[in-house]
């Protein structure tokens, strides 16, 4: 069935092509020909990985089969186009994008492979001409009638446009050819000066070079020129340009050869066009981006040392906030086109000669700014930006509101290079997004390395985990009525190896955004188990002695949160009663019953629940009878009024109502930052059951756990 595939393909191919062919070939012969080259792009459209390259291949072997007419490429390139994946499909699934999108390299690596062995074919052919009429001319010093009837030959059979003109520029003669090339015949080129035939986008160094060779200083140059034809229009040359001396070796002649590439050129800027812009906005994409920044970046940026805002850039660094939504609600197709909006919406809003926008990916978007007038302009154009998307895209009936977040590098060339650049513009605008989005930020340097030595922690956290860099200091809980201890809260810390010992605050909010919260946590719950098991089963006075570990929201919606929990009780030999579990007041806020199971489940295991930072949140204290707790661990800003006295009646009020409460609701209170004996006389005699702060203890290692200070943090 495959085989079959192939020869109707290659039929095609045959009967689309073979009316091109210079040479005389039965379609049946070249049919035959095209089948292993059409097996060629079969293979390279199934490949895994994808590799372009042998199509390269094909588009040679087509020049070399003869197909070198004009109209022999967009023939070729048409039946890849329209058949290949029809006749040819993978044998193994593959997205119909992704197989077009294959396809469609595959015709730039055939038109590459064409255009390189075609343009190799004219230039043996203009070598072979180039020879001829060298040899014409020099037999024509020594036998003038014989050698000009051989150099008309040549002369006028090539398809190479052949000139000859004085040492003066005077264009003394041309064959059919290059008249072509031209225009019409009615415009003559004979008896015009080279001089004459100027155009803007001729090479800087091409009249030096042709100064160079009349002059006597070279004897051979070659060049891509364009020319005017006579309707106005361009046709660019390959042109090789000769010095021919007279017999005691003055120059005397130029002999021109000149190749008609203006199609190669063509296609040449179609590929360099799709090589360098989004297929899907249009917009100049993440390789011409880094082009323009590159050439921003070196010292100057091209401008002269006069100009006005030589050597600066402003560089724009654009996300759209909440795409993801978009895509997932409406679709892709949806999300393509609000895209297509916001680009041409971007796009007007840079007009300037010096600026360019971009798209890196996705909803990502940049926008260049080059040699600014201003220092301002940069965040002059990301208003802009922000304005031009305030208005609701309209899709589908429906009016699709657009907020982006904005990180701006504004800065002088030669100081960073393009990587650093668009690093610090994407951690400016995540800090724009951390901000509450649809605004811009300016990037400055302390943070951009916060946000580096933030990923540095993030990336060495797994690691320092299988390492045992973590450790765990405990401190006291003291049970105010008596003033013993009644159990110690389980404290991670971080020593790294090259920051020394890290607090909490640095890493658990890394570790949450990793994951990594969840091995972590029950890590420390392991080591927290351990040790209270290896202090006394209970505390003075036969009070039973308790450990509290902390628990992250991550670590509350882990689905083995509670097997692991017992799992680690049991291989510990541990009560449930000495564990306690501390919940931030805010992770518990709006949990419904399917959130609180394993909360109620540890709970009805005999595991204490403590409600940590109670007052911080939002919940209403009715609130409280419905959750599975025991302890509230009241926040410490409640009783900062009460390290001196007096008191702040204020202070005194609010806590006094929450311990009664609690106590209403059977449940135990336990303060945290207790710094002054004030303040712990003011709590005992307002009920609190229990207090932890640097009145008592600083978090230290486990054996030093009974020795408490007792002394005013502020005199310590």
């Amino acid at each position: 069935m495959r085989d079959d595939r192939l020869r109707r393909f290659a039929a095609i191919w045959s009967r689309a092509v073979h009316p091109s062919l210079t040479a005389s070939v039965s379609r049946a012969e070249f049919e035959r020909h095209l089948v292993p080259l059409a097996a060629v792009l079969r293979d390279a459209l199934h490949a895994r990985p994808f590799d372009p390259r042998p199509a390269h291949d094909v588009g040679a072997a087509l020049v070399a089969a003869h197909c070198t007419e004009a109209e022999a490429l967009p023939r070729i390139l048409g039946v890849i186009d329209a058949y290949l994946v029809l006749y040819l499909p993978p044998g193994h699934p593959m997205p119909a994008e992704e197989s077009r999108a294959r396809c469609s390299r595959l015709q730039h690596a055939v038109a590459a492979g064409f255009s390189q062995a075609l343009a190799e074919h004219a230039r043996a052919e203009e070598a072979a001409a180039a020879k001829a009429a060298r040899a014409a001319l020099a037999e024509a010093e020594r036998a003038l009638h014989t050698s000009e009837a051989r150099f008309r030959a040549v002369f006028e059979d090539t398809s190479v446009g052949v000139g000859i003109a004085d040492v003066d520029g005077r264009i003394i003669d041309v064959n059919g050819a290059l008249q072509g090339m031209f225009g019409s015949p009615g415009r003559k080129v004979t008896g015009r000066n080279v001089g004459e035939l100027v155009h803007p986008d001729d090479a800087p160094e091409f009249w030096s070079l042709y100064r160079e060779l009349v002059r006597g200083d070279r004897d051979h140059y070659r060049v891509e020129k364009p020319y005017y034809r006579s309707d106005g229009s361009v046709v660019w040359t390959d042109m090789s340009v000769t010095l021919l001396r007279d017999a005691a070796g003055e120059p005397q002649y130029q002999l021109a050869l000149m190749e008609d590439i203006t199609e190669r050129r063509q296609l040449q800027a179609r590929l360099r066009y799709e090589a360098t812009h989004d297929p899907l906005t249009g917009l100049p994409n993440r390789t011409l981006f880094f082009e323009r920044l590159d050439q921003a970046l070196e010292t100057g940026s091209g401008a002269e040392p006069a100009e006005e805002g030589a050597g600066r850039f402003g560089l724009c660094y654009l996300d759209l906030d909440g795409f993801k939504a978009v895509n997932d609600s409406l679709g892709h197709a949806v999300g393509d086109r609000l895209l297509v909006a916001v680009a041409e919406r971007l796009r007007a809003c840079a007009t300037g000669p010096r600026e360019l926008v971009a798209r890196l990916g996705g909803d990502e978007f940049v926008a260049l700014i080059t040699g600014p007038a201003a220092p301002g302009e940069a965040t002059a154009l990301a208003r802009r930006m922000l304005a031009a998307l305030a208005e609701p895209v309209h899709l589908d009936g429906r009016d699709l509101s657009v907020r982006a977040s904005i990180g701006i590098v504004d800065g002088t060339a030669g100081e960073l290079g393009a990587a650093e650049v668009l690093r610090s513009a994407d951690i400016t605008m995540y800090r724009a997004k951390a901000a509450g989005g649809n605004r811009y930020e300016l990037a400055d340097a302390d943070s951009d390395a916060r946000a580096i030595a933030r990923h540095g922690l993030t990336n060495r956290l797994p690691a320092a985990l299988d390492n045992g860099e973590f450790f765990i200091e405990y401190q006291p809980l003291v049970r105010l009525e008596d003033g013993t201890v009644r159990g110690a809260e389980a404290l991670v810390r971080w020593l790294h190896p090259v920051h020394g010992v890290l607090g909490p605050d640095r890493f658990i909010p890394l570790a949450e955004s990793t994951g990594l919260i969840v091995p972590l946590g029950r890590w420390v719950l392991e080591e927290a188990a351990r040790q209270a098991r290896s202090w006394h089963t209970e505390g003075p006075g036969g009070t039973p002695f308790r450990v509290n570990v902390n628990l992250s929201p991550s670590q509350l919606r882990y689905p083995g949160l509670v097997a692991d929990t017992v799992a680690v009780l049991d291989d510990a030999g541990l009560d449930p009663s000495a564990l306690c579990l501390e919940v931030t007041e805010n992770a518990l806020i709006g949990a419904d019953e399917e959130e609180l199971r394993p909360l109620r489940q540890l709970a009805d295991l005999g595991v204490d629940i403590a409600l940590d930072d109670f007052g911080t949140g939002y919940s209403n204290l009715s609130y409280l009878r419905r959750l599975p707790v025991s302890t509230l661990k009241l926040d410490r800003s409640f009783t900062r009024g009460m390290q001196c006295a007096p008191a702040d009646p204020v202070d005194v009020k609010i806590v006094e109502g929450i311990v009664s409460l609690a106590h209403t609701l059977d449940l135990s209170v336990t303060v945290e930052g207790v710094e002054t004996g004030t303040q712990a006389d003011h709590l005992r005699l307002l009920g609190c059951d229990t207090a932890q702060g640097w009145y008592y203890a600083r978090p230290g290692p486990p054996d030093r756990l009974h020795t408490l200070s007792l002394a005013d943090a502020a005199s310590v």
